[in-house]
């Protein structure tokens, strides 16, 4: 494989600057959708003292935990040395920065008051998993930004495997961080699960790569740059993969607190009764984000690089549909404040399903985080050569050349 040429997005790219307009606008009206909140107050929210983690939360999960997968590509590349993703290791860091910096601004606009996280980043109480979560979050920005410097900088290039691994672990126990404020969260029984935590990572995985695939296919198309079918093949294959080894996690989980007979109410309410919440796990979890875009992945379909896209959408939905189910349906469950107690008389909701509606505020700051992301990894992009001149199967392929050279051998 030959030494891989970088640039940036020429200022006449087809579209740019409507797509970087368009990201922008999305943007402003999640900061307006912030303010807005701020000023009326989380009353105007569909959130309560049951259901505290609302929409924003959902879109906030979902960044954070895509943008540990989005370094995976990176992560093959120099931890496994497999030189193919190479040339996609830079879009890939660039990716987990913007992801993680989209998911934190919902979380700091939706306090309320984003002063207040002075306070959580200047006395932390140890036995709170979001305690440790300040420092792996600040520990992710520092480290991914060095790693990307190892990499553009040709004189640090030795540095970049090292760097590499630990950017790998980094994420490993970020992603397991972020997993385990639910699977610590021993008062709801939706949640307190050891298997939640290596599920966040393979969701991590399969959400990070459908947003990359989708950007990098629209990075290369969009500035008239070729990508090979032997990169677009490993990496629709890969998702495949991923898309199904998140349907086995959940289904494990699931059979897990099915064994479990204190749990067979919770479980109910999911997968049969729970109204929104089971239309959300059966449609957009699992058919939406996993059957489909399986028969689409690893069928002939595969082939169309439009139902790949499709694919790949898909599965973001799917995601969002799977963080909505886990955070805000495992709160909208009655929490048993007696358990194995019969409660005669209350005035606390004990055993009501509390009733969650996320207003337009809520969705347009979600939407506006994923704006945020975009928008910075677009404007990066056009300033910082991050996608490689060409990913063609001659360029990226390092068993290209001699695969072609094979027939004309034999013809000599």
């Amino acid at each position: 494989m030959a030494h891989m040429q970088y640039g940036t997005i020429g200022p006449r790219s087809v579209g740019f600057y409507a797509v970087l307009g368009i990201l922008g606008s999305i943007t402003l009206a999640g900061l307006g959708a912030a303010l807005y909140m701020e000023h009326h107050g989380h009353w105007i929210t569909g959130m309560s003292n049951q259901v505290m983690w609302g929409l924003p939360h959902v879109f906030a999960v979902f960044l954070i935990v895509a943008a540990s997968g989005a370094l995976n590509v990176a992560s093959i590349a120099s931890v496994f040395g497999r030189q193919m993703y190479k040339p996609l290791a830079r879009l890939s860091g660039l990716l987990a920065i913007t992801l993680l910096a989209g998911g934190l601004a919902i979380l700091v606009l939706d306090l309320g008051r984003p002063d207040r996280l002075i306070e959580a980043m200047t006395y932390y109480n140890f036995k709170s998993i979001f305690a440790w979560n300040i420092y792996l979050y600040m520990g992710f920005f520092g480290i991914v930004i060095v790693y990307l410097w190892m990499m553009m900088e040709r004189r640090m290039n030795d540095y970049s495997k090292p760097v590499g691994m630990l950017a790998f672990v980094w994420r490993l126990t970020l992603t397991t961080g972020t997993g385990s404020i639910f699977g610590f969260l021993v008062a709801r029984e939706a949640y307190n699960s050891a298997i939640i935590a290596p599920m966040f990572i393979i969701m991590s995985f399969e959400f990070g790569l459908a947003i990359f695939l989708m950007v990098l296919m629209a990075g290369m198309r969009w500035t008239g740059r070729e990508l090979g079918d032997v990169v677009f093949g490993r990496l629709r294959n890969l998702l495949g993969v991923f898309v199904a080894a998140v349907l086995y996690f959940v289904t494990v989980y699931h059979l897990t607190n099915l064994y479990i007979t204190q749990r067979h109410g919770v479980e109910g309410f999911i997968l049969l009764h729970g109204g929104v919440y089971t239309q959300m796990f059966w449609l957009g979890q699992v058919l939406v984000g996993g059957v489909i875009p399986l028969v689409i992945l690893f069928s002939g379909l595969g082939k169309s690089r439009a139902l790949v896209t499709l694919a790949a959408i898909l599965v973001v939905l799917g995601g969002l549909a799977q963080i909505y189910v886990i955070i805000i349906g495992g709160q909208a469950y009655p929490m048993p404040l007696y358990p194995g107690k019969e409660i005669v008389s209350s005035s606390f909701f004990d055993g009501v399903v509390t009733v969650y509606k996320p207003t337009l505020p809520e969705v347009v700051l979600g939407i506006g985080g994923i704006g945020l992301a975009l928008f910075m990894a677009a404007f990066a992009m056009r300033v910082l050569p991050f996608l490689p001149q060409s990913l063609s199967d001659a360029a990226a392929d390092p068993h290209y050349k001699a695969d072609a050279a094979k027939p004309q051998a034999a013809t000599a």
